[in-house]
């Protein structure tokens, strides 16, 4: 049993297809194709379902994709571990961020980047909390940034990051009569933008105004944080976003930021890896990195 045909069999259970499967490995299909027969005979079970294209893994198939994508990690992180006692870390983060830590993910990647020349790092920004960890679990993530509460975080280490608080921005005229803070009646009752309605940071939210006895009706709902900053800019458009986007990008001329008063909106932002010994050297490196330059957003 080679590595490579370990390789290529999580690269067609990945992709559920054997020409993109082998255009991920970069080699040819028939290439692909006959590794993946030997590997099968090798083990004396099917481990393909075929027909006139790839159908799913098998049962064994199943149960050995598992097996593979740990011998695969356990073999980069071996071979990260070595080169790192000679040349120091080389290789690639694979790093999963939620949407709402998009902009201050900045503020630990540009320290660990700064630490490590030499390796360099993925970012995937489009992610959920919950998929982060299963990604993690299939060693096909290094670490994740996530919202840790109400996700089942066994087997990972878990760092705090941050505290993210959510405030209301909106136009200057839309907040003209308001008091600050602005109460969470008088903001529902502004020309709404928010986060889709599956989004952890608009649960938070929804949760909020339940216990007021509240419910938002946004006229406008996006699944970007980027979005809604857009569409306040334009003056006509008010929204409740992380605070935190505002140290990446700051509001427009126009533009006003205030607090919520009464029962404000927070959530804990964390860094989470595996937690399996001896694990990613690349993956403990960034939690050094968020020990010693913490994340201060501001």
């Amino acid at each position: 049993m080679l590595f490579r045909q370990l390789e290529y069999f999580v690269a067609l259970a990945r992709e559920k297809h054997f020409a993109r499967a082998a255009a991920a490995c970069y080699v040819s299909q028939p290439a692909l194709s006959e590794a993946i027969r030997k590997l099968e005979n090798e083990l004396k079970v099917p481990l393909v379902r075929r027909g006139q294209s790839f159908e799913g893994l098998t049962p064994e198939g199943e149960r050995l994709v598992l097996w593979a994508r740990r011998i695969l990690a356990d073999h980069d992180a071996l071979i990260h571990e070595v080169t790192a006692l000679q040349t120091g870390l080389t290789g690639e983060l694979r790093l999963g961020v939620i949407p709402a830590a998009s902009g201050t993910v900045a503020l630990l990647t540009d320290a660990f980047c700064l630490e490590h020349p030499l390796v360099r790092v993925q970012l995937e920004s489009s992610l959920r909390s919950a998929g982060i960890v299963e990604r993690i679990r299939r060693f096909e993530l290094d670490a994740g940034v996530i919202y840790p509460d109400g996700v089942d975080t066994a087997g990972l280490t878990v760092t705090p990051l941050y505290e993210e608080r959510q405030v209301l921005i909106a136009g200057a005229e839309l907040l003209a009569s308001q008091a600050n803070p602005v109460t969470w009646a008088d903001a529902l009752e502004l020309p709404l933008c928010l986060l889709n309605t599956g989004m952890r940071g608009r649960q938070l939210l929804d949760d909020v105004l339940a216990a007021h006895g509240l419910a938002a009706t946004p006229r406008l709902e996006a699944d970007s944080v980027v979005s809604l900053l857009a569409h306040v800019s334009g003056g006509r458009w008010a929204s409740i976003v992380p605070q935190t986007w505002l140290h990446t990008l700051r509001p427009p001329d126009g533009v006003r930021v205030v607090p919520l008063d009464d029962s404000p909106v927070t959530a804990t932002v964390a860094l989470v890896t595996s937690a399996a010994e001896p694990g990613s050297v690349l993956a403990r490196a960034l939690v050094a990195t968020a020990h010693r330059a913490p994340i201060n957003p501001g």
